[in-house]
């Protein structure tokens, strides 16, 4: 039996999203929430997610899945005092972190489609990065999601120089290199806006991303904001697919992960199929995560 969480946190007080010893991961503090659910503190929880978010990092939309036998399936809708198995399993485990911490937050719970992988079966997923500039105003509230920049920024530049790097491409110049793994991805969307508040907010959705793209891609816009570096220069550091030193990746507080696209019920195998053949023949699958 496959269950699909669909889930959210602040990423301020994690690690990151994967398992580390010693450090307080999102992962971490899931798997040992789901063994202590399951009544096994010794269970080897696998627990496969969208994107492997860095240190800092805050997530509204990540999805996740874990696989349970059939017994432990009986004994979790034996042991439910009301609603469904999935309503049950995702009100114990916002109970059993709540404990501890309120900073992961279990939104749902459901059986996922046949050929259903959080990792593999996406199409596409979104991110945010909010930066309040010498025009925004500051809210204290949400100091530890947004980047607090002390000059004003052109957005029209910024918005214009990220339009440019839209398209299949290889992002070497954005990614930070791991052996194996491929750096070609296709960025559907990376606009500039800003709200209400004149809070700067990028919106970059593509395939998958490549470690540090994101932060990169904000990064590069930042300095075409500032002045220091001339958007029309982006496409050709895109082009020469080396890590470009020509800007600074931005820091992990601003960014977060707002959605996970999935197609149709029935593409769901297929979908992952494919991903898996092209990102896995290099000998380690590429991490579709920021």
């Amino acid at each position: 039996m496959r269950l699909r969480l669909d889930l959210a946190y602040d990423g301020t007080a994690f690690s990151g999203w994967s398992r580390q010893p010693g450090l307080r991961t999102v992962e971490g503090v899931l798997d040992a929430a789901i063994a202590t659910l399951l009544r096994d503190p010794e269970l080897e929880v696998r627990l496969v997610v969208a994107g492997r978010t860095d240190a800092g990092v805050h997530a509204t939309g990540q999805v996740a899945h874990i696989d349970l036998t059939a017994e432990q399936y009986r004994r979790l809708a034996s042991s439910r005092r009301a609603g469904s198995v999935e309503q049950s399993v995702a009100r114990r485990l916002n109970g059993i972190v709540a404990a501890t911490a309120a900073d992961v937050v279990i939104d749902r719970v459901s059986v996922a489609p046949a050929g259903f992988d959080a990792r593999f079966s996406p199409v596409w997923r979104r991110y945010e990065y909010r930066i309040a500039d010498a025009l925004s105003h500051r809210d204290p509230r949400r100091r530890t999601h947004t980047l607090w920049h002390p000059s004003e920024l052109d957005a029209a530049a910024m918005d214009a120089a990220a339009a440019s790097l839209t398209g299949l491409h290889d992002f070497a110049a954005f990614c930070k290199p791991r052996e194996g793994a491929t750096t070609i991805r296709t960025l559907l969307d990376y606009v500039w806006t800003r709200d209400a508040e004149g809070v700067l907010v990028a919106t970059v959705r593509a395939d998958a991303f490549c470690h540090s793209m994101v932060r990169a891609l904000v990064g590069a816009a930042v300095a075409v904001g500032l002045g220091r570096l001339d958007g029309a220069r982006l496409s050709g550091i895109l082009a020469d697919a080396v890590k470009a030193n020509a800007f600074a990746v931005v820091a992990a507080k601003g960014l977060t992960l707002m959605e996970v696209g999935y197609p149709p019920d029935d593409e769901l195998g297929a979908r992952a199929e494919l991903t898996r053949a092209r990102r896995e023949p290099l000998g380690r699958a590429s991490d579709p995560s920021d």
